[in-house]
C-alpha cells in the first residue's frame, strides 16, 4: 500500500515539476520576444563620412547564389537605389544558382575591372576560392553580406564581411514555437544545409528547445537544396504531415520555401492546423499571415539591408574604420501587425523609416 501510494506521490511531483518546467520556459520564451515585437531603432554603424567623395567612380557586382531569390533580388534592386544616392554603380550578376555562373561573374568584374564583388547571402567563398584569389589579385575587392553567422570564421581573402545573426534568428523561431504551441511543439523543419548559414539558424532551433521547451521536439528535419526547392518541398511537406499527425508546425527556415509549403499543407488539409513559422519578411508570406495561412515571419527591411551594406562597404573601399555586421533589426510580423506591411504586403513597409534620414545623415546628405 505504502508503495503504491509513494509511487502515485512520485508521479504526481515529476509532473508537477514538469508542468513548472514548461511554465518557465514559456514564460522565458516570451520576455525573449518581446525585444522583436518592438518597432525597430536605428544604430549609426559608424562616423559621418563623405559617402559621395568615396563612392566617385567607383562600381560594384552584386551576385546572390540565384536571381530567383526574391528577397535577395529585393535587396540587390535596393542596393541600386541607395548607390544612386552617392554615386555607387551598383549591378547584379543574373544566374539560376549555377557555380558556373558565379565564376563567369568573378571574371566579369575583373574584367570590366569593377571595385567590389558583393557575394550575397548564400555562396560560401570557399567554394570559389580561385576567384576569390584571382579577384582580390586584380584589386577587386571581395565582400560578403547577409551570409556569414557572427560564429564563423571568416574566409582569410576577403576584404570585408557583414554577418547577420542566423543563430539568433533560430532562436527566434524556435521561442515562437515554444509559446505558441503552448510548450508542445511538434516541429517540421525545412532546411537547406549546402547554405552554410543554416548550420548557425539550425543550432539556435536545437539549443532554445533544449533549455525552454522539454515537451517540444522536431518531428523531422528535411533537407532541400536550393534548385530543387520548386519539385521537392510541396511533395515532402504533405507526405511528412499526413504520416505524422502530431506535427503541429512547420518552420521552413527561409521564407521563399513557404511558396512550396502553403500547397503542400492545402493539399494535406493541414491549412489553418498545422502553424507555419519562418524568416525573412518577404511581402508574399506576409500575404499569407494575412491570409491565415501562415503565422509569423521573422522580417528584415531589404532597404535597411542595402542602406548598410553600401554603408559597409563604402567604409571599406575609402580605408575608414568598418562595421562587422549589418546591425539591422529583426521584427516579428503576426497576424496583429501583418497588415503594417500593406495590403497587399510590400517590401519595407512597416519597419519605420529612420534609418533612411539616419544614414543620409552619416552620408553627410543633409
Amino acid at each position: 500500500m505504502r508503495s503504491a501510494f509513494a509511487s502515485v506521490l512520485f508521479a504526481a511531483l515529476a509532473s508537477h515539476a514538469n508542468a513548472d518546467a514548461t511554465s518557465e520556459g514559456i514564460d522565458r520564451a516570451k520576455e525573449a520576444l518581446s525585444v522583436y515585437q518592438a518597432k525597430p531603432v536605428f544604430t549609426p554603424p559608424g562616423e559621418p563620412f563623405d559617402a559621395k567623395a568615396c563612392a566617385a567612380g567607383k562600381k560594384m557586382l552584386s551576385i546572390p547564389n540565384t536571381s530567383g531569390n526574391p528577397f535577395l533580388k529585393g535587396i540587390i534592386d535596393r542596393e541600386k537605389a541607395a548607390g544612386e544616392l552617392v554615386g555607387l554603380e551598383v549591378r547584379e550578376w543574373e544566374n539560376q544558382g549555377q557555380p558556373s555562373q558565379w565564376v563567369q561573374g568573378f571574371e566579369y568584374a575583373i574584367r570590366e575591372k569593377y571595385d567590389v564583388i558583393d557575394l550575397i547571402s548564400g555562396i560560401d567563398p570557399g567554394t570559389l576560392d580561385p576567384q576569390v584569389k584571382a579577384a582580390t589579385d586584380a584589386g577587386v575587392k571581395v565582400m560578403t553580406s547577409h551570409f556569414y553567422d557572427p560564429s564563423f570564421e571568416q574566409h582569410p581573402l576577403l576584404a570585408g564581411s557583414l554577418t547577420i545573426g542566423f543563430n539568433e534568428v533560430g532562436k527566434i523561431l524556435a521561442n515562437w514555437a515554444t509559446v505558441n504551441l503552448d510548450g508542445e511543439a511538434n516541429i517540421l523543419l525545412i532546411v537547406s544545409n549546402e547554405v552554410p548559414p543554416t548550420i548557425p539558424l539550425v543550432a539556435g532551433i536545437k539549443e532554445v528547445l533544449k533549455a525552454n521547451c522539454p515537451k517540444c521536439k522536431i518531428v523531422q528535419e528535411v533537407n532541400v537544396g536550393v534548385t530543387e526547392w520548386g519539385t521537392k518541398i510541396q511533395p515532402a511537406v504533405q507526405t511528412a504531415v499526413q504520416a505524422n499527425p502530431e506535427i503541429n508546425v512547420v518552420i521552413p527556415i527561409y521564407d521563399s520555401m513557404s511558396q512550396f509549403v502553403i500547397p503542400g499543407l492545402r493539399l494535406a488539409g493541414k491549412t489553418g492546423v498545422v502553424k507555419v513559422a519562418t524568416f525573412n519578411g518577404t511581402p508574399f508570406v506576409l500575404d499569407y499571415i494575412q491570409n491565415g495561412e501562415a503565422d509569423m515571419d521573422i522580417g528584415e527591411s531589404l532597404d535597411w539591408i542595402a542602406y548598410a551594406t553600401v554603408d559597409g562597404y563604402l567604409r571599406t573601399l575609402c580605408g575608414l574604420p568598418a562595421p562587422t555586421a549589418l546591425n539591422v533589426p529583426f521584427y516579428i510580423f503576426d497576424k496583429n501587425n501583418a497588415k503594417d506591411a500593406g495590403t497587399p504586403a510590400q517590401f519595407d513597409t512597416g519597419y519605420g523609416d529612420a534609418y533612411k534620414e539616419g544614414f543620409r545623415t552619416l552620408w553627410m546628405l543633409q
